[in-house]
């Protein structure tokens, strides 16, 4: 596996080339569309039972910490199977509106079946939207998966309104060695096992060992702030937990 990073001035991938998964950028776009659709109807189920129960308590937490509040309009991008939408929608309540974006057909229609009111088919790198029309944008456990940071953080930062606020979710290798072997042997080992054993699809094993690995070999924490700050975002700052396994990242539209 690769263990630096290639950065160029225009570009900011969130992890080198896997080669274990694909050889060409194409062919990762493929893999991905490919595994969430298979998986879709299975990932909630997943993601509760990797946390223990505790994830949509703690998207709910962490929306609100960022400051979500009522009557406010949200883009939740990477929506998957609609958790943080849920979530956020019990916060803005019948006033305020969620959007919820997912490059998967399979996600869309999950989050469907979960009540989110609004779900597109779309990409973060390409947002369907005019400028300045979201009060809150957030992003669960996707960003390893996009193409090129940059890119995304500047379109999140357009269709934010002033005074806008970024929430990014994101599980990462933690900072001390004995977290991130216990993370590891679980992220890596414990977790696709459970999940094919928890829903008897092959896919889901194969995608949740590439979860880990793009986990191992994201870019440093320090490297997505700066990418924030670059985009525009103000006060861009992270929140750790877990000795930094859990990171949510956050940042403000000036």
């Amino acid at each position: 596996m690769p263990s630096v990073f290639r950065q160029t001035t225009t570009s900011l991938a969130p992890h080198p080339p896997l080669p274990d998964y694909y050889q060409t950028e194409e062919q990762r776009k493929q893999l991905l569309s490919t595994e969430f659709d298979h998986v879709a109807p299975n990932y909630n189920w997943i993601t509760q039972a990797s946390s223990f129960g505790s994830g949509k308590w703690y998207r709910r937490e962490a929306l609100k910490r960022s400051g979500l509040s009522e009557g406010n309009v949200l883009l939740d991008v990477a929506c998957g199977p609609g958790t943080v939408s849920a979530c956020a929608q019990q916060i803005v309540g019948k006033t305020g509106r969620v959007v919820g974006l997912d490059p998967s057909l399979g996600m869309v229609t999950e989050a469907q079946k979960q009540g989110v009111s609004t779900v597109l088919q779309g990409k973060a790198e390409y947002l369907p939207f005019p400028d300045s029309i979201f009060d809150f944008i957030s992003m669960g456990y996707a960003l390893r998966h996009v193409t090129d940071l940059t890119l995304t953080f500047k379109e999140y930062f357009r269709v934010l309104k002033p005074g806008g606020q970024l929430l990014i979710l994101e599980i990462a290798r933690p900072d001390s060695f004995l977290p991130y072997q216990v993370s590891r042997i679980f992220f890596k080992q414990i977790v696709p096992w459970m999940a094919y054993l928890g829903t008897k699809n092959p896919h889901a094993h194969k995608l949740m060992k590439y979860y880990w690995d793009t986990i191992e070999f994201c870019v440093p924490p320090e490297t997505i702030l700066q990418a924030l700050a670059k985009s525009g975002f103000m006060r861009s700052q992270q929140y750790t937990l877990f000795g930094g396994l859990l990171r949510d990242y956050s940042g403000s539209k000036p």
